[in-house]
């Protein structure tokens, strides 16, 4: 078996609407997103923003889908209607996602075929829709040898300059994305507080998206 080999494939803004999503990122940044498409499997739609070597998806319910027949990805259906988009996610690429996953005894969730109109791609799903390790740990995604989507994306100037991870156990996860083959692209720091950095080059300048608390965390924050 080939080496395994894992790169940063792309961020996730989460928000209940695309809208609002797309709204946040384009007033951050200053550059327009692309229309992406439908998962029909999850009734989820996106808009994406090229970064050079990986890129930006902002992805949201689609109401006009009829609902999954499993959770959504990316804890969306925990999201309210007054939810603030926010950074929650990454999918790292490898070149072989069912031996790196178990390598990592399925921790990142099941490997699982998905579709986005002609794009098909397998990726690591938890079956409750819910982020591994709180989003710091990534979902795995593996692309057919000629296709990904930033071949589809304009190159609007922007790119990932830096990206930080924060996690009580960031040295644990740390290890474990060493061991598929991921180095030097990511800064770990443990810290009590979940918490995903990403400072962004752009066309006016370097921008900052940072993970917002969710309204789950918040109340449970309240209740300690």
């Amino acid at each position: 078996m080939m080496p395994l080999a894992t790169w940063i494939d792309h961020l996730v803004i989460t928000a209940p609407t695309l809208a609002v999503g797309v709204t946040y990122v384009e007033d951050l940044l200053g550059v327009p997103l692309q229309a992406g498409g439908q998962h029909q499997a999850m009734a989820t739609h996106n808009c994406l923003l090229n970064l050079g070597n990986c890129y930006l998806e902002v992805i949201a319910p689609d109401p006009s889908l009829p609902a999954p027949k499993r959770p959504r990805w990316f804890e969306l259906d925990a999201l309210q209607a007054n939810s603030a988009p926010r950074l929650a996610a990454w999918v790292a690429r490898t070149i072989l996602i069912q031996p790196a996953s178990e390598l990592l005894q399925h921790q990142f969730g099941s490997v699982t075929p998905m579709s986005r109109g002609d794009l098909t791609w397998q990726i690591t799903i938890p079956a409750d829709g819910s982020l591994p390790f709180a989003g710091v740990a990534p979902m795995l995604i593996q692309w057919p040898r000629d296709q990904h989507p930033i071949q589809r994306l304009t190159d609007q100037g922007c790119r990932l300059l830096n990206f930080e991870l924060q996690h009580p156990h960031a040295r644990q996860i740390e290890t474990m994305l060493s061991q598929i083959g991921m180095k030097d692209q990511i800064k770990w720091q443990t810290a009590v507080t979940p918490q995903l950095s990403a400072t962004i080059e752009t066309p006016s300048g370097i921008k900052q998206i940072k993970r917002q608390k969710s309204k789950y965390e918040q109340n449970r924050e309240q209740r300690a």
